[in-house]
């Protein structure tokens, strides 16, 4: 498998995931990096009438974490720590969350991702470690998906 058909595979898996039916998410890889464009909807606000942190930490989560697992082509990658510092809330458009790995041992990896609204304002960052977990990346984590032909 290339590692273009590896990101291309974590996109399909991510795609399938059952959370995703309800937040609806696009998720873009590449080798480090990882972009998690989702579109604001009503439903996601607190009471306040803005979005809900939640949904700011799973949009930054999910970045820093494909940008991790772009690096390891075996396994799924766990969430171990997760830090989030939010900074101005969002009542509308759509929040991009681009994450980056920052480093990578042997079993641990650190990736970092920024939250911006539509006009490109930072309103929050994250910072975790990941871990190389046993579970394989294939079929039964939706990795292969109906993705034809990545054995490659």
């Amino acid at each position: 498998m290339t590692p273009e058909q590896h990101f291309r595979a974590l996109e399909v898996m991510y795609a399938k995931a059952r959370i995703n039916e309800y937040f609806q998410p696009a998720l873009q890889v590449d080798d480090g990096r990882a972009t998690v464009t989702l579109p604001v909807r009503r439903d996601f606000y607190h009471a306040a009438h803005a979005v809900h942190g939640a949904v700011y930490f799973k949009a930054l989560d999910d970045a820093a974490f494909f940008a991790a697992n772009s690096a390891v082509l075996d396994f799924f990658v766990l969430t171990v720590t997760f830090n989030v510092v939010l900074l101005r809330p969002v009542t509308e458009g759509t929040l991009v969350a681009e994450g980056t790995l920052l480093d990578r041992s042997r079993n641990l990896l650190v990736a970092a991702a920024e939250l911006r609204d539509d006009r490109g304002k930072i309103v929050a960052r994250g910072s975790g470690t990941f871990a190389t977990s046993k579970i394989p990346l294939g079929p039964e984590v939706g990795y292969y998906g109906e993705l034809r032909g990545l054995e490659g």
